[in-house]
This record gives C-alpha cells, sequence and structure tokens, in this order.
C-alpha cells in the first residue's frame, strides 16, 4: 500500500505574490515552478526537506470548470479552505522572526496541551499555523 504523503495543494490566488510570501517571508523553499502549459506547477517544501511538498495552485481549468474555480476563490478568501500546519522548534522566536518580516498574525503563540502554537493567515486567506511539539 501506500507508504508516503509527497505533496498537499492549497489553492492561491496569484502563484507569484504565494511565492513571495511562503518563500521571502516564510522561509520556505521552491521544491518546483514548471509551465505545463494549460498550468503552472508551483510547489515549496521546508528548506532540504522535498519528500513532503505544498502545491501552490491556482483554482482553474484543467481541474475545474471557471464556475466552481469562482466559487473556490471565494471561499479562499473567506478562509474557508482548510489549514496549512507547519512544525518549529522554537515558536517564539519564528513569531518574532516572521513579525520583523511584515508578518501579520492572527493569534500569538499560545500554550496548547500538544506544545506552543500560533496562527496567521497568508495573502489570499488561508490559515496557516506552526506549532512547537511539546517535549516528551
Amino acid at each position: 500500500m501506500f507508504n508516503a504523503i509527497t505533496h498537499s495543494a492549497i489553492y492561491v490566488l496569484d502563484q507569484d505574490e504565494a511565492l513571495d510570501f511562503y518563500v521571502g517571508k516564510l522561509g520556505l523553499e521552491v521544491a518546483s515552478d514548471v509551465d505545463l502549459g494549460f498550468m503552472r506547477w508551483l510547489t515549496v517544501c521546508v528548506p532540504g526537506r522535498p519528500e513532503r511538498q505544498i502545491l501552490l495552485e491556482k483554482p482553474g481549468p484543467p481541474g475545474m470548470s471557471e464556475e466552481t474555480a469562482q466559487q473556490v476563490r471565494e471561499l479562499v478568501t473567506k478562509g474557508a479552505m482548510g489549514v496549512l500546519i507547519l512544525a518549529t522548534d522554537d515558536c517564539r522566536k519564528t513569531y518574532e522572526t516572521l513579525l520583523e518580516r511584515g508578518v501579520e498574525f492572527t493569534q500569538e503563540p499560545t500554550e496548547r496541551p500538544y506544545g506552543i502554537d500560533c496562527g496567521l493567515r497568508d495573502p489570499f486567506g488561508n490559515h496557516v499555523r506552526f506549532t512547537q511539539p511539546k517535549e516528551s
């Protein structure tokens, strides 16, 4: 059966703006950026960890009709398309670094039963959280 998850996707409204945010501000790195003609295959990953990539996908053909793409764009803007969760060794330090880079947060680092986490939204409305897991 299956032995790995290699790609997950989040919808973004502008791939260049997504690249600036996810790479320029959050510090991820480009894993692939390929013009397939019918779409741009743009993935990012944690630096040095290409085994798990995030597809920054623009809603539209070939995966969906323009009518459906418009509905998806509206849901993205409302923050209704799920959440991306990243891990960090130091939530508070990462928070301070990202604040200095101009990232706007929806929640400051907070102690939880599972560790410390905080939340933000990307430029399109997607929820992004990062967590410092509790030491066992």
